[in-house]
């Protein structure tokens, strides 16, 4: 694939995020996870584990969910726009990740469906916290790594000061964006 061609794709993480978009994809990711769990489809595991990898790389970009999310449902909904700084969310989003492409070899490659299933319902857990309250396990487990210094205060200078002149230029970008981009 030709630069040009990658940087059409727009492959990055944006920053900063709609909650709600967000929100949206964590509801779809929950709806997934349990379907796979209840009727039995361990294949399902690998489609959110690439839904989870795509959206770490590029964000919504060459997620269909996230697409589903940033472009159909979150401009249609009467909540407005929230923005949150994209580290944490992407960090959430890696974490999702590992729980996927985890329960996709524990089911595809070593036909361990219980190990499978568990590791999806703890996903079907955050995520359902996430869209459903707005509490992203991720995000905070991110900010603790921050509070200890295991995450760098220039890796999201927003989230390590409120006050931050990072924090200001987050919440003024935030107030200029479209409506269900992120």
């Amino acid at each position: 694939m030709s630069a040009l061609r990658v940087n059409a794709l727009r492959l990055h993480f944006p920053n900063p995020v709609n909650d709600v978009a967000a929100r949206v994809v964590a509801a779809g990711v929950a709806v997934v996870a349990l379907v796979a769990i209840a009727l039995g489809q361990p294949w399902l595991s690998a489609v959110l584990a690439y839904g989870f990898c795509a959206r770490v790389l590029a964000g919504p970009t060459l997620s269909p969910l996230g697409q589903l999310a940033t472009r159909v449902v979150a401009p249609r909904l009467t909540a407005e726009p929230r923005w949150v700084p994209g580290p944490p969310k992407r960090f959430a989003q890696a974490i999702g990740a590992t729980l996927t492409v985890a329960a996709a070899v524990a089911a595809l490659g070593f036909r361990a469906h219980g190990v499978a299933d568990l590791l999806l319902a703890a996903l079907v857990v955050a995520a359902t916290l996430e869209a459903a309250l707005g509490v992203c396990l991720g995000c905070r487990l991110f900010a603790v790594l921050m509070r200890w210094g295991w995450v760098p205060a220039d890796v999201c200078a927003a989230c390590a000061d409120i006050s931050s002149p990072a924090a200001k230029a987050l919440r003024a970008a935030a107030s200029s964006r479209p409506r269900g981009v992120g």
